[in-house]
């Protein structure tokens, strides 16, 4: 029951926020009552297709994945300044390299969102996924750095389910 009021408020908060005016002129009653049949219909799929659990509604790990999307907004802001560093100068000295990131994430979700981060990041792109990791081009060697990238997978892995990993 927990999650079935929890995705109708998000479904409702984000209808809301993407909705537009809040007047009751025009067609607005209109589009008002499609929303709401719309969240209604939405919320009573998911129960007739038994999949309103936690994976469905992460509830959760909301925190950290709000927190992890501030951290990524920062990565991508100092890597936009690296790239325009990079391609600003007067003779452009670029080294591409492909290279092998490990993936140590916990879940699927968490693979995923490591992934995606790492093609958000300007100077990175994700080519290729593997079993034991990805196949990352970086558009010079300084965007190579292990580090960064272990960071970021660690990072993501707490943002997709909201737990730190337990020392092995």
């Amino acid at each position: 029951m927990f999650y079935g009021i929890s995705l109708t408020a998000i479904l409702v908060a984000l209808w809301l926020t993407l909705s537009g005016p809040f007047t009751l002129s025009g067609d607005y009653p209109i589009v008002m009552g499609l929303g709401v049949l719309s969240i209604i219909g939405t919320v009573a799929l998911t129960y007739r297709m038994r999949i309103v659990d936690r994976e469905t509604v992460p509830i959760g790990p909301a925190l950290a994945l709000f927190t992890y999307w501030g951290w990524l907004g920062g990565e991508i802001v100092k890597a936009n300044l690296a790239v325009l560093r990079l391609v600003m100068k007067p003779e452009i000295e670029v080294e591409p390299r492909l290279i092998r990131v490990p993936a140590e994430q916990r879940t699927d979700l968490g693979r995923s969102v490591f992934a995606n981060s790492i093609t958000l990041t300007p100077g990175t792109v994700t080519v290729d996924v593997e079993d034991d990791g990805f196949l990352v081009h970086a558009l010079d060697n300084s965007f190579t750095d292990p580090a960064g990238f272990a960071e970021m997978g660690a990072r993501s892995d707490i943002a997709s389910d909201g737990k730190k990993k337990r020392a092995e």
